[in-house]
């Protein structure tokens, strides 16, 4: 019966340790996802909808760095939040978040795309930036053309693009937050599953409801002028607008 007891006790401990060791492998947004447990987030351009997501985000329980051309404007934010915000260069946020946020005007992603280029690979990115052709030029209309998914992908080249959080106004991703009832729904679009599901925690941990549509080509459905766009939405009424299954 000894040698039996410790010849259980030896199998139990191989089987601890190889799970210890497959955890240990898996990519460190996936331990944090898996394990509950709060996750460091770079946020890069925290205006509106930076500003209100990487909030709701800390209040979460989330480490935020906002960052944006202004520091100033980032460290009286991050005062203004308390614990769990701080400030950065947008070079020190993508350093510092397992999971990169990215909300700035769509013609200013190429040159991040090349500027961040070490820090954002292998990382998973949340893009909510829209290319507005009034705005961003020429370079909107093709990433329209071919899809912002798509678009997004190629200038933050290496990163694990997940499309979220562009397709409604801060002010309801702010004031719908945490509501009553059926919450505010939030069309997510990757080719990583496990980007994608660390995004759908994301939405949830702000307050709102996921909705994967599929993969980043059919972002191009939730995109800048199409008819869910700017649009705010139960997650179900957002399922039956873009033909999703129930």
């Amino acid at each position: 019966m000894k040698i039996k007891d410790a010849m259980q006790r030896n199998r139990r401990l191989i089987l601890r340790s190889a799970a210890g060791l497959l955890f240990a492998a898996l990519p460190v947004g996936a331990r944090a996802a898996d394990a509950g447990k709060g996750l460091r987030i770079g946020v890069i351009g925290s205006g509106r909808v930076g500003g209100t997501i990487g909030t709701l985000w800390v209040k979460a329980g989330h480490e935020v760095m906002f960052s944006s051309l202004d520091l100033e404007h980032d460290r009286k934010l991050a005062a203004s939040i308390g614990p769990g915000a701080r400030a950065g260069t947008p070079k020190e946020a993508a350093a510092f978040g397992e999971v990169l946020f990215f909300a700035v005007p769509y013609a200013a992603l190429p040159g991040l795309g090349r500027d961040l280029a070490a820090e954002i690979k292998g990382k998973i990115a949340l893009d909510a930036s829209n290319p507005i052709p009034r705005r961003d030029g020429d370079m909107a209309k093709e990433a329209l053309a071919k899809g912002a998914g798509i678009a997004s992908a190629e200038f933050l080249a290496g990163a694990r693009i997940v499309r979220a959080y562009n397709e409604v106004g801060y002010t309801r991703m702010r004031d719908d937050a945490h509501r009553a009832g059926e919450r505010l729904g939030i069309p997510l679009a990757g080719d990583d599953a496990q980007a994608v599901q660390t995004a759908a925690r994301l939405v949830r941990d702000a307050g709102h409801e996921p909705v994967i549509v599929g993969g980043l080509a059919r972002a191009r459905e939730f995109d800048y002028g199409t008819p869910v766009f700017g649009r705010p939405m139960t997650a179900a009424e957002l399922r039956q607008a873009l033909g999703l299954k129930p």
